[in-house]
C-alpha cells in the first residue's frame, strides 16, 4: 500500500481532498507570494523614493545652508559698507571743515595783508607830508597822495586867502583849466566845506559826478579850523567805491596837510631853519 493510500491523521487520505481545494490552495499560495513580491517591490520603490527625497532634502538643506552663509556674508558686507560710508562722511565733513578753516585763514591773511598795506600807505603819506619844508614839494606830495593813494583821477587843491576871503586853487590834475577858478567862501560844495570844516563824500554812484556835485570835498584843517580843501571831481575807472583806508587817508589829509603847508610856508618866509626858530624861546 502506497503512502498516498495510507490513512492520514483524522482518518482521511490526501487523495480524499478535493482537487478544487488543492487548486485554490495553490492559487492562494501563488497569490500570497505574488502579493508579497509586489508588496516587497512596492516597499523597495517607496524606499528608493524616500532615499531620493532624502537626497533632495539634503541638497536643499545644503543650498539653504549656503544661502544662509551667503546672506550672512551679505549682511556683513552691508555692515562694512555702512561703516565705510560713515567713515567717508566723517572724512568729507572733516575735509569741508578744513576747507572752511583754510578759506577763513586765507581771508584773514588777506585782511592782514590789506591792513599792513593800508598802514604802509598811511605811513608813507604822513612821512611825505612832513618830509619836506618846501611849499612846492608839500603840494606835490599832496597831489601824489590824492592821485595814487586815494585813487582820484581829477581833483583840485585849494587854500583860503584870508585877506580876500576867497578860496584860491593852488594845484589841479585832469581838470579843464577853464573850470579851475577862485571861489567865494560858501560858494558851492567847496565853499561850504571851507566854511564848516565838514567833509562831503558821495557813497553811491561815485563815477557819476560833476563840479556841482563832486565825488568828495575834504577840508584841510589846522588847529581845527579850515585853511583849504581838496575837491575830488572824478575817481579812477578801476576804483568802484571808498575803502576803509580812504576814510583814514582823508582824516590824515584833514589833520596834517594844512599843518604841513603852513610849516613849509613859514619856513620859506623865515629864510631857513634858524630864521624859523627866531623868537622861539620867548614863546615858551
Amino acid at each position: 500500500v502506497s503512502d498516498e493510500d495510507q490513512p492520514r491523521e483524522g482518518g482521511a487520505r490526501a487523495s480524499d481532498v478535493p482537487m478544487d481545494l488543492v487548486k485554490e490552495r495553490e492559487a492562494f499560495v501563488r497569490s500570497f507570494f505574488k502579493k508579497g513580491v509586489e508588496y516587497t517591490e512596492l516597499l523597495l520603490r517607496e524606499n528608493r523614493d524616500l532615499r531620493d527625497e532624502l537626497e533632495d532634502l539634503r541638497a536643499q538643506n545644503a543650498r539653504l545652508r549656503s544661502q544662509v552663509a551667503s546672506d550672512d556674508a551679505i549682511r556683513d558686507l552691508l555692515r562694512t559698507v555702512e561703516r565705510l560710508e560713515g567713515e567717508r562722511r566723517t572724512l568729507v565733513d572733516r575735509s569741508k571743515e578744513l576747507e572752511r578753516f583754510e578759506a577763513e585763514h586765507e581771508h584773514r591773511q588777506q585782511q592782514i595783508e590789506q591792513e599792513m598795506n593800508d598802514l604802509a600807505n598811511l605811513y608813507v603819506a604822513s612821512f611825505q607830508l612832513h618830509a619836506s619844508l618846501s611849499v612846492r614839494r608839500v603840494v606835490r606830495h599832496l597831489q601824489d597822495m590824492v592821485g595814487q593813494l586815494v585813487g582820484a583821477e581829477a581833483f583840485i587843491i585849494y587854500v583860503i586867502d584870508d585877506e580876500a576871503s576867497r578860496i584860491v586853487p593852488i594845484a589841479s590834475e585832469h581838470v579843464d583849466p577853464a573850470e579851475v577858478r577862485t571861489l567865494e567862501l560858501g560858494e558851492g560844495p567847496v565853499g561850504e566845506a571851507c566854511m564848516t570844516g565838514l567833509r562831503r563824500m558821495r557813497e553811491n554812484q561815485v563815477h557819476v559826478a560833476d563840479r556841482s556835485d563832486p565825488v568828495a570835498v575834504i577840508p584841510l584843517l589846522a588847529d581845527g579850523k579850515p585853511i583849504g580843501a581838496v575837491e575830488i571831481v572824478h575817481l579812477l575807472e578801476q576804483k568802484n567805491g571808498w575803502a576803509s583806508v580812504d576814510h583814514e587817508l582823508f582824516e590824515l589829509l584833514a589833520a596834517h596837510a594844512g599843518a604841513a603847508l603852513i610849516a613849509a610856508n613859514l619856513y620859506e618866509q623865515a629864510g631857513g631853519p634858524l630864521g624859523a626858530l627866531r623868537h622861539l624861546t620867548s614863546k615858551l
